[in-house]
């Protein structure tokens, strides 16, 4: 049966979190301190999770019917276990519109990641996908261990490299070499590279700190509820934040009426032509309901 993930040691230390000159939600750029914490050398994998489900018995939020009181006139039709899968179009699309590359497939979850009549095997040590921030959060209490704030993960992703763009330096492809697990091609039809979706941890180099797919892959869920920007500098040099965690509860978008955690690190479908968000200080917000092809996470102890 496989243990969990071996642990990283990330020392102390002041970084520059966020960037201002990229998406708005990652802005504005400002110092933080973080205490020295362990996290995990790579996202947890299918093998490791399974490990988890066959000694509690846990079902997904992908796995569960949802209760039709959460989700006031929805359609009873969606109301079954499903999860979001990514589908290649025939060709070019509209970029704006996410409808034609997604679809929610009846039957899709961690152990069926495409859908009904697809398996694990062969993937046992890609990370685990379709998990729920209630998964994520029950592996890592099972595991004794926790996940991590949004500031340990970018401070660890960012491997000492303080202000890069990418986790490796300044060059996306240092040499034309492929450092993370994006989109390789265009977007959402052609994609070069022996992986049509997840690829093993890690077969990309680490980073600095000695940590695989911090970038690409699979997004990766942390501990803190999203709000749609980072807080200015203190005023005084002093007051630089410690630890800092995001809002005290999840704040609620009536356009996404569920409650959002912070996602961290971008995926095998971020891409130059739709979505760099290939970068430490990029951030996504997702609803903790939600589970994906392109979702899992890796876990901390401090």
């Amino acid at each position: 049966m496989p243990s969990p993930t071996p642990l990283v040691a990330i020392p102390a230390g002041r970084f520059r979190m966020g960037a201002d000159d990229a998406y708005p939600e990652e802005a504005p750029a400002h110092l933080v301190d973080v205490d020295a914490f362990a996290i995990e050398a790579h996202p947890v994998t299918n093998a490791q999770f399974a490990a988890f489900v066959a000694a509690t018995g846990h079902v997904t939020v992908a796995e569960r019917t949802p209760d039709p009181a959460d989700y006031p006139g929805a359609d009873p039709a969606l109301l079954v276990p499903a999860s979001l899968v990514f589908r290649r179009t025939r060709g070019p699309v509209d970029l704006g519109d996410w409808r034609q590359w997604w679809r929610l497939v009846p039957g899709a979850d961690w152990r069926q990641p495409q859908g009904p009549g697809s398996s694990l095997a062969g993937l046992e040590d890609h990370p685990v996908v379709h998990v729920a921030w209630a998964d994520a959060a029950a592996y890592a209490a099972w595991a004794g261990r926790d996940l991590p704030t949004e500031a340990e993960w970018e401070y660890a992703a960012r491997g000492g490299l303080d202000g890069a763009t990418y986790a490796w330096g300044e060059v996306f492809r240092p040499g034309g070499k492929a450092m993370a697990n994006s989109w390789h091609g265009r977007f959402p039809f052609r994609r070069d590279g022996p992986w049509s979706t997840t690829s093993p941890v890690g077969s990309f180099p680490a980073n600095g700190y000695g940590l695989h797919d911090m970038i690409g892959n699979c997004w990766e869920w942390t501990q803190d509820w999203y709000a749609p920007r980072h807080e200015a500098d203190p005023a005084k040099a002093c007051c630089v934040p410690k630890n800092p965690r995001g809002p005290a509860v999840g704040t609620l978008d009536p356009a996404a009426p569920i409650a959002q955690k912070v996602l961290k690190g971008g995926s095998f479908l971020c891409s130059p032509d739709y979505c760099r968000r290939y970068r430490p200080a990029a951030r996504h917000a997702e609803s903790v309901d939600t589970s994906t092809c392109h979702i899992g996470f890796r876990c901390v102890v401090r």
